[in-house]
C-alpha cells in the first residue's frame, strides 16, 4: 500500500512540475525573437543565440585574452524619503577590470542610447568585432542577456554571455569598487534636458 501512495505522489509531481510553464522555471525558457522586454529579473534561457553562454570557468579560461568585459547591473537609486541632506553613498562591485554601464542592458532603449552603448564597445574593442566581450550582470538578469543580444546583431562574433554575474564570481574570486562608466554616464547627461 505505501509502495502505491509513493507512486501516485510522484505521479502527481510529476504533472505539477510538468505544468509548470517557462516562467515558473529555471530550465527550458524559450529565447525570444529580439530583446526581451519584461520585468529584468527572472529566469532567464541556457542558450544566447550567436553567442558563447560560459561559466566561472568559461570565464576563467577566457580571461588571458583580454576580454572586454561590460557589466550591466543597475544602479542604486536613493531610497525614497531619504532626506536631501543626508549622504547617501552606494557602492558597486563588479569583476576587476569591467566596464559598468548600468542600464545598458535596458530594453527598449531610446535610439540615441543604443547607439551609445555600441559606440563605447567599439571604442573599447578598438573596433575589432572579433575581440571578445563578456556581458554580465547579476543571476537571473536579462540585461546582460540583451546586451549580449545587441552585440550579436551588431556583428560582434565572439560575445560572451556570463549569467552568474557579479555573484557567480565573487563566489571564488574578489572584486572591485566599480564606478560608472564616464563615457556612458555623459551619453545620459548630454541627453538630459537642461534647466
Amino acid at each position: 500500500m505505501r509502495v502505491i501512495a509513493r507512486h501516485a505522489a510522484f505521479a502527481a509531481l510529476g504533472l505539477m512540475l510538468g505544468a509548470a510553464g517557462p516562467a515558473d522555471s529555471p530550465v527550458n525558457v524559450p529565447e525570444p525573437e529580439g530583446l526581451y522586454t519584461g520585468p529584468p529579473k527572472g529566469y532567464t534561457p541556457a542558450t544566447l543565440k550567436g553567442a558563447t553562454v560560459i561559466d566561472l570557468k568559461g570565464l576563467e579560461k577566457l580571461l588571458p585574452e583580454g576580454p572586454v568585459l561590460i557589466d550591466v547591473v543597475l544602479a542604486d537609486r536613493r531610497p525614497e524619503g531619504l532626506p536631501a541632506d543626508r549622504p547617501w553613498l552606494p557602492t558597486h562591485r563588479s569583476l576587476p577590470g569591467a566596464v559598468w554601464m548600468p542600464g545598458a542592458g535596458g530594453a527598449p532603449l531610446a535610439p540615441e542610447k543604443e547607439e551609445a552603448f555600441l559606440r563605447r564597445v567599439a571604442e573599447l574593442t578598438g573596433g575589432d568585432r572579433a575581440k571578445p566581450v563578456v556581458t554580465f550582470c547579476r543571476p537571473e538578469c536579462w540585461g546582460s542577456w540583451n546586451a549580449g543580444k545587441r552585440l550579436v546583431a551588431a556583428g560582434y562574433s565572439r560575445v560572451h554571455w556570463f549569467p552568474p554575474g557579479v555573484e557567480g564570481w565573487q563566489d571564488d574570486h574578489d572584486t572591485a569598487v566599480a564606478k560608472p562608466d564616464p563615457a556612458w554616464t555623459h551619453a545620459d547627461s548630454a541627453r538630459a534636458p537642461q534647466r
